[in-house]
Parts: structure tokens; C-alpha cells; sequence
């Protein structure tokens, strides 16, 4: 162990050290939270890579003239489901001027439908940035609702529209979350603990940690300019944090059922603990930090940001809450206080299902691998890619107004792709774009400022969003692409959907074994083993694909869900992987400290023993927090909750407390290879 761990202990938890440092610890963790204020992170969307074909046509398209104005469109169609009449057609026209008044831009239509069932007029707005364009929005809902037409229902949609109601229905999001977390996490911790004030000291430290993590990472963002979802920042400090503070008291009430000074044994299970929990934590840091070669910005952002976060709750957990629970002393665990000679006896039941594991281990182990293989065959069924309009689970205006111009309208005009290419050869591209199956029209939109460049915007045959419509990009690309010095590229909605499936399924295969060799490295460091971890990172890495597997069955059966959303796969296997080789560790790490005692399979006995109940909450809290994410609009944050909630029960519940330990009973000692345990002679299993 570092010598500052053998030091530091001490001086956490003397009489007055434990004072100086609590004080110190709250002074500095107050001062941090207030020297940054209220910044929040600048909201930023970009769901392709920066070098993809659609971001280079979104920044080509900020050389063209009103680069900021973009296009609202207000879809009008009968209750009755009838065709629209003439007097509803001239009182929809009436609308122009108003609406006209209110943008400052021309309004064109009413176009309607073939079917004559609806009409469109179609708005321009500025959307220099996501307050004017919520602000512009909402001034054209409002005069759209100032003059209602009988019997006829009108919504309006568009990119500005959506990007509203996105943020309409985050409003409030972050604090609905931040609470669910609070009563979550207060909830399990008092049924951990039987205590009705223990539960408060780990909490309050994670919440400071947690209100810090928030600021300084939103600081971090905007300064490097990322995008990163702060909910699953919130989730993994709350979740990390208290499972790191769960270890510790833990293993403290433990302590001091031997010991009559609390502060030595809190000094003794500072000591036995610091080193799992820093390991824990510098798996999940390293394999988060991994995420810096993803090519997609939120997830790039994504491991950055909560990389800084699970140090912050490294730091609150390791030198905060130890000097919190010295002052306490030993009455915070009333009424269940822990004394020398009176054992709370909740190790008995994990001893007894440890010692039925490892005398009779094929049972549970072909047991256990068999509910993980159903599990992962929800893999098989599995699609990838929500729509634009898919990925919230909020009604709005916009996603309604968006079907209802599908039905009756060609279906690309709800996302038309953009064409840019060199003005001389526009005409040539528009030919060879019209040439190909499915396009409807192609309309120019202008020339840049200096003329080199043209603008073309494409209406296709394919819904938004389905595998005809990216087959048609591409086939469009293709034909654009082979113009000869057109230089033409194809962006839009579309496209960049199309580039962000292609971005994702490069970061999963580029990270996804990066992930696993971090894990692989930690481990084997920490046990100085070969053979333990590359087995408990193969049933880590089975156990997350059945999550995924069981995750993707349940969000088509019990939620509609039809589609697993693109960054779905990838943040939730590296959840997975990371944060089950925390509960590893903690296993594990006891584990082969007994060995050198009694053995590997007793050692294994005595340590689920110690450390089942203390998993199994840190998995249940863990879980918990993470469905805390379905609280919030995106489909992809409840997806991501639903797979780890269910991945995180599975690894606690069967992996971990029967997978696990019917392993080490099978290989035995050989677990350890090419090293070895010092141990005394063995003691009966029996």
C-alpha cells in the first residue's frame, strides 16, 4: 500500500484531525461550488461526426446569405379526417400576414396536400441561436392560436419548432431528476443501514460532490466546447459515490465489532478499502477517458465530463466522508450500534449460500449461464436507430405536426436533403440527382455570398428515418459525387443520421475493446493474476451483451421502443463492463485476501460473506439511480437506465453472488496463475 494510505488514515480520523479535515473538506467543497456560480453548459447538438459529410455541409451552409434562418412549416388538416375546403384554404392564406408581422420574413402557401386532406405555409424564422429560435416559435404558435379555423387543426413543426419543444420538455428535467436521485438513494440507504440518521452523512457528502461534479464539469464543456448529456453525469457521481461510501461503512461497522475506538476502526477500514475503491474508481475513469477517440460529440463529451465527475466523488468519498464519520462516532449507526462481541450477524445468510455455491458449484454455474444466454438472444431482434421524432417519449406539437405532413405530403419533405456544390456546376448536379429512383424535386435555394457555391434541396420518396430513406442519401451522394468538379456534398437531417450510425458503430468497435483491455489491465494489477481476470472480464462482457439483450426485449415489449437509439450499445456496455468490474473488485479484492488465510475456495466463502450485503446494496442503489433516467424526455436516457438498471440487479444478484464464486470453486487455486497465494492449510468446505 502507498505510504500516504497508511498515513493518511490517521490524520482523517485523530480527534482533531478529523476536525481540521471535515471542516477544511466543506470549506473547500462550498468555496468550489460557489467560485462557479450558476454557469450551466452551453446547449451544443451534433449528433454526426465533425468531419462527416452533413457537418461539413451544416458549416457551408454559414456561407450563404440569412444562414441563421431556417424554415417553420404550419400544417393544417381537418378533425374529421375530410379534404380541406376553400373557405378553410383562404382563412389558412389569411394567416400569411400575421404571421408575416411577426417573423419580418414572407410566408409561402398555402400548399396543400394531393389528397387535399391538408395544406402547409411555410414560415421563416432567425434561429441565430436556441433563444431567439424558442422566442421566434412561440410568437408564430401564438398568432396561429389567435386565429383559430373551424373544425381544423394546426401545428406547427420544422427544425426551430423542434429544437423548442425539446427544451420545452427539459424544463425542470435536471431538478425532477436530481430529486428522484436524493429520495432513491436516501430510501435504499436507510433499508441498508436500519439507521435513521446514518444514511445522511454518505448522502450529504455525494450531493456536495454531486453540485460540484455539475458546475465543473459545465465549466469544462463550454471551455472545450463538448457535448455531453449532464443527467447521466449526475447518475454515475450519485451512483459511484455512494457505492465507494457503502464500501466503506461497510467495512467500518465491521471493524468495529472488534475494536472499542471507532476512529481505529475507521482508520483500519480506511485502509483495507482505499485501495478497491481506488481501483474501482480508476476503471471506470481509464474506460471512461476512452471516449476521447469517439468520433461522435456527445459521446466524446460524455467520457471527459464524467471522468472529472467520478474524481470529484472520488475525492468527497475518500477525504470528506471519513472525518464525518469520526466526529459522528460509533452512535451514527444507532439503533443497531455495532460493539465488540455483538455481531449483527448479516453475513450468515451470504456465508450460508457461499458454502451451498462452492460445494455443489455446476448447478448455479450452468444455471447462471443459461439465464444469461436467454438474455443476450434479445440481441438477435434487435434494431438500431430511432427517428428524429422517436427519440423523445414526450408528445409535442412538432412531432405530431411532423406525422400528420408525412401522411399527406411525400414523406421526405419532412427532412429534404441539402446539397451543396460549386455554382458552375449546379445545374449538372441537378440532373444527375433527378436522375436517380425516388427523388421527387430538386429546387435551388440560392448561391453563398461570394457566388462560388450553390445550394439544392432534394425531396425524396422514403419516410424519415427508415432504411429506404438512407439507402436514397447514399444513392444520392453517389450521383452527386460523381459530377465531375462539382464537388458536391449531401447533408440535411437525414444524412447526418445516416453519418451517425456509421459514427457510433466505429466507436463501438474501436472503444468497446479498449474498454476491456482497461478493465483487463486493472485487474490483473490488483490481483496480480492472469487467470482471475481475464475469466471475470469474459462473464463482465457476457453480462453486459445480456443486459443489452434483455434491455432491447423490454423497451419493444413493455415500452414500444421499437429501435435501441444509436449511442444506446455502446455507453451502455461500457456502463456495464466498468461498473461490474467495481463489484469485482470488491469481491475479488477480499477474496484473495482471505486465500493467503485459509484458501481459495474458503477464501472466496468468507469474502462473499463480508461482502454480499454491501454489493448487493451498491448494485441496488446503483440500479436505482440509473432508472432514475427515465424521468427525463429522451428515449435514450431511459434506455440507457433500463439496460444498466437491469444489468447491474443480474450482476449483483447472479453473477456476483453465484457465476463468481461457483467459478472459483471449479479452478480453484489455479485462479491465481502464474502467481500464487501464500496460505495456510486448508480449511473444510464442509
Amino acid at each position: 500500500m502507498p505510504r500516504f494510505l497508511r498515513s493518511l488514515p490517521s490524520v482523517l480520523t485523530s480527534r482533531r484531525g478529523a476536525w481540521i479535515s471535515l471542516i477544511t473538506g466543506v470549506l473547500v467543497l462550498v468555496a468550489l461550488i460557489g467560485a462557479f456560480g450558476r454557469v450551466t453548459l452551453d446547449a451544443r447538438s451534433g449528433s454526426a461526426p465533425a468531419d462527416s459529410e452533413s457537418a461539413q455541409v451544416t458549416a457551408l451552409e454559414q456561407r450563404f446569405p440569412d444562414a441563421d434562418q431556417q424554415a417553420l412549416l404550419i400544417v393544417a388538416s381537418r378533425d374529421d379526417g375530410g379534404e380541406l375546403t376553400e373557405t378553410d384554404l383562404r382563412a389558412l392564406a389569411a394567416l400569411s400576414d400575421p404571421i408575416s408581422t411577426e417573423t419580418g420574413e414572407d410566408v409561402f402557401g398555402p400548399m396543400p396536400s394531393d389528397d387535399g386532406e391538408a395544406a402547409a405555409l411555410q414560415a421563416t424564422v432567425s434561429a441565430a441561436d436556441d433563444d431567439q429560435a424558442e422566442a421566434a416559435v412561440d410568437g408564430v404558435r401564438e398568432v396561429v392560436a389567435q386565429h383559430p379555423i373551424d373544425g381544423v387543426t394546426m401545428q406547427v413543426t420544422g427544425g426551430p419548432a423542434f429544437g423548442a419543444d425539446v427544451a420545452a420538455a427539459f424544463d425542470g428535467a435536471d431538478f425532477t431528476l436530481l430529486l428522484v436521485t436524493i429520495l432513491i438513494v436516501a430510501l435504499l440507504l436507510i433499508i441498508t443501514y436500519r439507521s435513521p440518521v446514518l444514511w445522511l452523512v454518505p448522502l450529504a457528502v455525494v450531493a456536495f460532490a454531486d453540485q460540484l461534479a455539475g458546475k465543473v464539469t459545465a465549466a469544462i464543456g463550454n471551455a472545450l466546447e463538448l457535448q455531453f448529456d449532464t443527467g447521466i453525469v449526475s447518475v454515475l457521481v450519485f451512483g459511484a459515490g455512494t457505492n465507494y461510501a457503502l464500501l466503506l461503512v461497510s467495512r467500518y461497522r465491521e471493524e468495529l465489532q472488534r475494536s472499542d475506538d471507532h476512529r481505529t476502526a475507521l482508520a483500519t477500514a480506511y485502509r483495507t478499502t482505499a485501495p478497491a475503491i481506488l481501483a474501482s474508481n480508476a476503471t471506470v475513469v481509464l474506460s471512461l477517458l476512452t471516449l476521447v477517440l469517439a468520433v461522435i460529440p456527445g459521446t466524446r463529451g460524455l467520457g471527459v465530463a464524467s471522468a472529472v465527475g467520478l474524481l470529484i466523488a472520488l475525492a468527497a468519498v475518500l477525504l470528506v466522508l471519513p472525518p464525518a464519520l469520526a466526529v459522528c462516532g460509533r452512535g451514527l449507526f444507532w439503533p443497531f450500534v455495532p460493539r465488540p462481541g455483538r455481531a449483527v450477524g448479516e453475513g450468515r445468510a451470504w456465508r450460508a449460500v457461499a458454502r451451498s455455491v462452492v460445494r455443489r458449484p455446476w448447478l448455479p454455474l450452468v444455471g447462471g449461464v443459461a439465464l444469461l444466454a436467454v438474455m443476450a438472444s434479445g440481441v438477435l431482434g434487435a434494431s438500431i436507430g430511432l427517428s428524429q421524432v422517436e427519440k423523445f417519449r414526450v408528445p409535442s406539437e412538432s412531432a405530431a405536426g411532423l406525422e400528420v405532413l408525412g401522411e399527406h405530403f411525400p414523406p421526405g419533405l419532412a427532412q429534404p436533403m441539402i446539397v451543396i456544390a460549386d455554382s458552375a456546376a449546379s445545374d449538372e448536379v441537378t440532373a444527375a440527382i433527378e436522375d436517380v429512383d425516388g427523388v421527387e424535386h430538386v429546387t435551388a435555394a440560392g448561391e453563398s455570398a461570394d457566388g462560388a457555391l450553390a445550394k439544392l434541396v432534394v425531396t425524396g420518396d422514403a419516410a424519415p428515418g427508415t432504411a429506404e430513406n438512407r439507402a436514397l442519401i447514399e444513392d444520392v451522394r453517389a450521383a452527386a459525387h460523381d459530377v465531375s468538379g462539382a464537388d458536391a456534398l449531401v447533408g440535411g437531417q437525414g444524412a447526418a443520421e445516416l453519418d451517425a450510425r456509421s459514427g457510433n458503430l466505429y466507436d463501438f468497435l474501436v472503444i468497446a475493446p479498449l474498454v476491456l483491455l482497461v478493465s483487463l489491465i486493472v485487474l490483473v494489477l490488483l490481483l496480480r493474476a492472469l487467470v482471475a481476470p481475464i475469466v471475470l472480464l469474459l462473464v463482465n462482457a457476457v453480462t453486459a451483451i445480456a443486459a443489452i439483450g434483455a434491455g432491447a426485449w423490454l423497451s419493444r415489449v413493455l415500452f414500444g421502443w421499437d429501435a435501441l437509439d444509436l449511442q444506446v450499445p455502446l455507453l451502455a456496455f461500457l456502463f456495464l463492463v466498468a461498473l461490474g468490474v467495481d463489484y469485482t473488485i470488491f469481491l475479488v479484492h477480499r477474496a484473495r485476501t482471505e486465500a493467503a488465510r485459509v484458501g481459495t475456495r474458503e477464501g472466496m466463502i468468507n469474502a462473499l460473506a463480508a461482502t454480499g450485503g454491501v454489493i448487493t446494496s451498491a448494485g441496488v442503489v446503483l440500479a436505482g439511480v440509473f432508472a432514475a433516467l427515465g424521468m427525463l424526455p429522451l428515449v435514450t436516457l431511459g434506455q440507457i437506465g433500463l439496460i444498466v438498471g437491469i444489468g447491474v440487479l443480474v450482476d449483483t444478484l447472479v453473477v456476483r453472488t453465484l457465476v463468481v464464486p461457483a467459478l472459483f470453486s471449479v479452478v480453484g487455486d489455479r485462479m491465481w496463475l502464474p502467481g500464487s497465494v501464500r496460505r495456510e492449510p486448508s480449511v473444510p468446505v464442509s
